[in-house]
């Protein structure tokens, strides 16, 4: 059997995520069982997504899981809204991997969060979908 700090992400880890994402931060805190709470789903929707990339993996008789396969799962679990931000946050993630081998050392991990932030706020997603025809 598993033990918990192996099945989940680290909570510190899951706690700081957290915080960023609360305007004025220093003013707003989190209780314990939200973030243990945050903690367990994110774990598993983790687990959720690389399971249906694995199948696949495994149906195409691969060993390796690449970034198409885990958004190819996405995908066909129904999580559309997030495959074009992701297919960009993969394509500058590579373009700063090869810079980065290539010795141009210029940060690019960093311009590529940066570059996938900005396009989160400026493609606002809805993650909803609706069925209103209004």
């Amino acid at each position: 059997m598993l033990r918990e700090q192996d099945r989940f992400l680290p909570i510190a880890n899951i706690a700081k995520i957290m915080k960023k994402a609360i305007p004025n931060s220093s003013q707003g805190k989190i209780a314990k069982d939200a973030r243990e709470c945050v903690q367990e789903c994110v774990s598993e929707f983790i687990s959720f997504i690389t399971s249906e990339a694995s199948e696949r993996c495994a149906n195409e008789k691969r060993k390796t899981m690449n970034g198409e396969d885990i958004l190819w799962a996405m995908q066909n679990l129904g999580f559309d809204n997030y495959i074009e931000p992701l297919k960009v946050f993969l394509q500058k993630y590579r373009e700063s991997s090869k810079q980065t081998l290539s010795g141009d050392e210029s940060g690019g991990n960093a311009q590529t969060e940066e570059t996938f932030n900005k396009y989160l706020n400026g493609n606002s997603i809805n993650l909803y979908k609706s069925n209103d025809k209004n």
